[in-house]
């Protein structure tokens, strides 16, 4: 016991501060194999030429620090988590590009299945190592389809949510009104009832290709800039009911038959 007391009045290292950013974002894409390489490879030039942005810039810049906290993941399946970019500061052009550049190192890599849950529930243990103190919180998950692997997605949502983190989305509706057996026709709702979730949560849907690159700056400069006080100008998380947010797990169910694996 004497070691033992001994150890106990040992002075204890102070712990380290965290440092404060306006922002700690998340930003989790989605690279399930129904999407292909081309598609995933359009997801990384979007992500890179969005957070170089001069708007960008000047929405991180006019911040109360004049900073953020970014990380990028890339996800599919409930156990297919992939960090690219690890938590990083952006405090100014230059580190933007930095981000961007290690976007742009080495190709994505597509996987099996497609587990949004996974996905947040992945975020959400990057939030508790990040080593930072955003003044806000912020997941941005984009994806192709309904959740059809791990818990319900509404479970990992709320968790988050319930922590004061904000889940924003945007919904890949790009296969031009042609849906697959696991794809819904009206994703957007789905995210919207089943995906994002928090203060001042909202959506911005894609429905073409062409479209992503200016969908995603104009998601970060809206996240950048939100105030607690104000509310963005698009899809906001306002529950309509009776929508069935295990339709992924069901159709996969009923479907698991099939060859194809997205």
């Amino acid at each position: 016991m004497g070691g033992l007391c001994g150890l106990l009045a040992l002075p204890q290292p102070p712990a380290q501060a965290q440092e404060a950013v306006d922002v700690e974002l998340v930003l989790a894409v989605d690279v399930s194999l129904s999407m292909s390489a081309g598609e995933l490879e359009i997801q990384r030039r979007g992500y890179a030429a969005a957070l170089t942005h001069k708007e960008v810039i000047d929405a991180i810049l006019d911040g109360a620090h004049g900073k953020i906290a970014i990380t990028y993941f890339e996800w599919a399946g409930s156990l297919s988590q992939h960090v690219i970019v690890p938590w990083t500061v952006i405090a100014s052009a230059e580190d933007a590009m930095l981000v961007a550049e290690r976007l742009s190192a080495r190709p994505p890599n597509s996987a099996r299945r497609t587990s949004i849950s996974g996905a947040l529930q992945f975020a959400g243990d990057l939030f508790a190592e990040s080593g930072f103190r955003g003044m806000r919180r912020v997941v941005d998950i984009s994806g192709d389809g309904p959740n059809n692997q791990g818990v319900p997605v509404v479970a990992a949502r709320d968790a988050l949510t319930s922590a004061g983190i904000t889940v924003n989305g945007l919904p890949l509706m790009t296969n031009g009104g042609l849906t697959s057996s696991f794809d819904v026709d009206d994703l957007d709702r789905y995210y919207r009832e089943c995906v994002i979730g928090g203060p001042g949560a909202f959506m911005i849907p894609v429905n073409d290709w062409t479209q992503f690159p200016e969908a995603i700056r104009r998601k970060l400069v809206l996240e950048l800039a939100w105030k607690s006080d104000e509310s963005p100008p698009l899809l906001l998380a306002q529950a309509e009911g009776g929508y069935d947010c295990m339709i992924g797990e069901k159709m996969w169910r009923d479907r698991s038959w099939m060859w194809t694996d997205p």
